[in-house]
């Protein structure tokens, strides 16, 4: 069970405490499980707790004592207890012992605006069970101006609503009996509903009573002798308390269909099926590289390089795994000799070395520019020399 503090509901006092229990009355043939929610001195109970509609509600005004049940249950965790009133006692189940003394303990506060003695609970619950009685007595001493309720909050209607005419009432009673045998409709007149029951009795039964809005606010049940209400809410409550649970208020769930079908006519025999929509198709999966280091493809390779990528070895495993042979490493292309100057002589290394020089090979330019000047000096040094032996 969840207790949930300053939490208020449309049209209903503070919330003290709420969770699920199973509810069993003298009237009722059978224990029905309802979330039940203590709000100031009323215990308001719904058939789920999503549910913003109750459908039964117990003043705790009249309330005498509250006892522990030991009669035996087929749940051993189960802990159950009486909650005896003025003109009737209730039996209630809840899940497990802790939660049976909690529910005793805030019942008996808000009741009787004491904390109980004789309750097994924890100094920690106990601290709280004095706060609910304080702020009870703040509550009852110092009410709250009721606000308007908002335009949302006003044209809420209860669950059994449903914007059908007369006729079509019936039919949806008869279609739906496995689901409730009461609901509430529109009337004739501007402003005004009304209620259809069902029953069987050797046939089905159906009956219609209108609900006319009061000048003053609230409705009434428009029979010999007319029974007055705050708001539709409580009309149906009342058909369900009073009748000993014979009424059940009609709850149609919605259903929703898993896939799209429609009626297709064939072209050939005319013969109209229904086809299922066919859904779109699934995305291409993308594709995961089967090794980390496998190197990008480029989108525009040079002629060069495509040779490369193109050539593959195979590794030495059984599996016979291919993989593309590494690229070359490029290097800076040479500029070509020019030959409009001479190149310079290559500078000596500043230590010298053991290892022989390599003899410098030449180019044509280069070696007739070097050999004409020293064939002109030896020309010279030769003519020289007969010039003088001939002197």
């Amino acid at each position: 069970m969840a207790r949930r503090n300053g939490r208020k509901k449309n049209q209903l006092p503070d919330l003290y405490y709420e969770g699920y229990m199973e509810k069993r009355s003298f009237k009722d043939k059978t224990s029905r499980k309802l979330w039940t929610c203590l709000c100031g001195k009323t215990l308001f109970f719904f058939n789920d707790k999503r549910d913003e509609d109750y459908v039964e509600k117990l003043d705790l005004c009249g309330l005498i004592s509250v006892t522990d049940d030991s009669s035996p249950d087929p749940n051993l965790d189960a802990a159950r207890f009486n909650v005896q009133m003025t003109k009737e006692n209730i039996k209630f189940t809840a899940p497990n012992a802790e939660s049976r003394e909690l529910w005793k303990g805030f019942i008996h506060c808000v009741a009787k605006l004491e904390v109980p003695l004789t309750l097994n609970l924890l100094p920690g619950q106990i601290h709280i069970l004095r706060e609910t009685v304080q702020k009870e007595q703040e509550r009852l001493t110092n009410p709250e101006p009721k606000p308007s309720p908002p335009a949302a909050v006003k044209t809420e209607m209860p669950a059994c609503y449903y914007e059908v005419p007369y006729l079509e009432a019936e039919l949806l009673l008869e279609r739906e009996a496995s689901k409730g045998n009461l609901l509430l409709r529109p009337g004739k007149q501007k402003g005004s509903f009304a209620i259809t029951t069902r029953q069987d009795v050797e046939r089905p039964i159906f009956r219609h009573y209108r609900i006319l809005p009061k000048p003053e606010g609230g409705f009434y049940i428009a029979v010999d002798k007319p029974v007055h209400f705050d708001s539709l809410h409580d009309v149906v409550a009342y058909m369900v308390e009073k009748t000993d649970g014979s009424f059940t208020p009609l709850n149609i769930e919605a259903h929703y269909d898993k896939n799209i079908s429609f009626i297709a006519t064939d072209k050939e025999n005319g013969e109209r099926t229904q086809q299922p929509l066919r859904p779109p198709e699934d995305p291409i999966p993308v594709t995961v590289k089967a090794r980390n280091d496998e190197p990008e493809p480029v989108k525009n390779p040079p002629a060069a390089d495509k040779r490369v990528e193109k050539a593959s070895v195979t590794d030495g495993c059984s599996s016979g795994e291919t993989r593309p042979v590494p690229e070359p490493r490029k290097l800076p292309p040479c500029p070509a000799p020019r030959t409009s100057a001479p190149t310079p002589p290559a500078a000596k290394p500043a230590c010298p070395t053991n290892a022989p020089e390599k003899p410098r090979i030449l180019s044509n330019p280069e070696m007739e520019k070097q050999i004409l000047p020293a064939a002109l000096s030896e020309l010279k040094q030769r003519l020289g020399q007969k010039t003088k032996l001939l002197a």
